[in-house]
């Protein structure tokens, strides 16, 4: 019988999956509070880079100042790499010089050019003067892509070879290679002009004989990522093609850099994130670290064409006031037909923006899945209709009532379904974000044409 007397426990730092919890937490302030740093340090330690950042976001402006000076040359350039790009800023006004010189050349050049891209002028030239100047040159160069490109997203240090080496040079190559990359998962092979051709994976690599030349243990799925690509369309290959890293060419096809599946993932993630905040109508830059003034100012506009919408679906309303006032019930039903197409508007909504977003949703397929939307959209109504037709002639004692309703949901439901995929399509083809802009829209059909479609059937019906 297998021994499991040391068989790994849950940690008990931890109440809720990897989160830092509020005994850890208030440990470590603790320490910051008696200045304690051995104390710090031993609290610390164990902790990774991205536990730390989150811990630096959680506690307020006051104690994360005592506790980063406190912490002093402990402090590892992969916290910075992990920490929200607003309170980066002021986390590096808190370093001493030599904290951040140390902390920053332990990082790989796309780490940097992440880390200072959004800074000012003084806090860039702060950490470029703390790099060695081959890294300062190629954190420069990096700089000089356009903003959210491949240049931008790409680390410098490749390993690469002659497609004519065999695998016994490429591990004598790694043994006295002095800068290899602290990670790499591919020897590029490149031609005489520097061009790569092919990549080789390490484990095929260390797993065949010194004799085999490279070339023949190449992988057969090969991809380049020009070096203007936006980082979207280089997030959505690695996704698409299972890429675990990608050389990236410049216009020429030379081999300028390599992106690996970590920094293609975070820029996934970051879309996603995005998505789901514009979906809301929240600036997808928005955080919870942000101060006040800033989150005002992002979320106001979107507030604003809401008001604006809202405004139109009343003005809809106010052409039936005469309905409404002989037949009350009118305004105690209609909410519903608008609520529930404005529901329906916003599930067909996020599933046409997410199918956008992973290129699911083309011109190939668009016209099947409008009708798919339509048909839901009908059924979903009819189901519903009869609901609220039973509802309408039990509350009310009204059939004509329950009829009226149960058409008007049906309308507004197979409305909701085509507008929540036509208007994001549109709104894409004109080269608007449709995560940003799609839910007004949408709200507004679904409130215009169901208060519109329920109050002119009572009209006709009956009045």
């Amino acid at each position: 019988m297998a021994d499991t007397s040391e068989a790994p426990v849950k940690d008990e730092a931890r109440d809720e999956g990897y989160a830092l919890d509020r005994k850890e937490v208030a440990q470590i302030l603790y320490a910051v509070d008696r200045e304690d740093r051995e104390q710090l340090i031993a609290l610390m330690e164990p902790l990774h880079a991205a536990d730390i950042a989150d811990l630096l976001e959680q506690v307020n402006t006051f104690d994360r100042m005592r506790l980063i000076r406190l912490y002093g040359q402990e402090f590892d350039g992969d916290i910075l790499s992990e920490l929200d790009e607003t309170l980066r800023e002021e986390v590096i006004g808190i370093l001493s010089p030599q904290v951040l010189a140390e902390a920053v050349r332990e990082l790989d050049s796309d780490d940097v050019v992440d880390l200072i891209e959004d800074l000012d002028e003084e806090q860039q030239g702060a950490i470029l003067g703390a790099l060695p100047e081959s890294e300062r040159l190629a954190v420069q160069q990096s700089l000089t892509y356009p903003e959210f490109s491949a240049g931008r997203l790409m680390q410098r240090e490749v390993v690469m070879a002659p497609e004519h080496w065999s695998v016994g040079e490429a591990i004598d190559f790694m043994r006295s290679a002095e800068n290899l990359p602290e990670q790499f998962y591919h020897f590029v092979l490149v031609d005489p002009k520097l061009r790569p051709v092919a990549n080789v994976t390490l484990g095929r690599i260390m797993s065949s004989r010194r004799d085999v030349t490279l070339k023949s243990i190449a992988e057969e799925s090969f991809h380049t990522i020009p070096v203007d690509e936006y980082e979207g369309e280089v997030a959505y290959a690695f996704n698409q093609y299972h890429l675990i890293s990608a050389p990236v060419v410049d216009e020429n096809g030379r081999l300028v850099g390599v992106i690996t599946i970590d920094d293609a993932m975070a820029v996934l993630d970051e879309e996603n994130e995005e998505d789901i905040l514009r979906l809301a109508g929240v600036d997808g830059e928005s955080r919870l670290s942000d101060k006040v003034v800033d989150t005002v100012k992002r979320r106001i506009p979107w507030l604003a064409v809401n008001l604006v919408t809202a405004v139109m679906a009343s003005l809809v309303i106010a052409q039936f006031e005469e309905a409404i006032a002989t037949v009350v019930a009118l305004a105690v039903l209609m909410p519903i037909v608008a609520s529930m197409g404005g529901n329906a508007g916003t599930q067909s909504l996020t599933v046409a923006v997410r199918a956008l977003a992973t290129k699911d949703l083309t011109g190939a397929n668009l016209w099947r899945v409008i009708r798919r939307e339509g048909i839901v959209g009908l059924v979903n109504g009819v189901a519903f209709a009869v609901v609220m037709g039973i509802v309408g002639i039990i509350w009310f004692g009204s059939p004509a009532l329950g009829g009226v309703i149960a058409t008007a949901m049906v309308i507004n439901l197979v409305v909701a379904g085509l507008a929540g995929i036509i208007i994001p399509v549109v709104l894409d083809k004109v080269g608007v974000d449709p995560a940003l802009a799609s839910g007004a829209f949408v709200t507004t059909v679904t409130d215009v044409v169901g208060f519109f479609a329920f109050l002119g059937l009572a009209v006709v019906v009956l009045l």
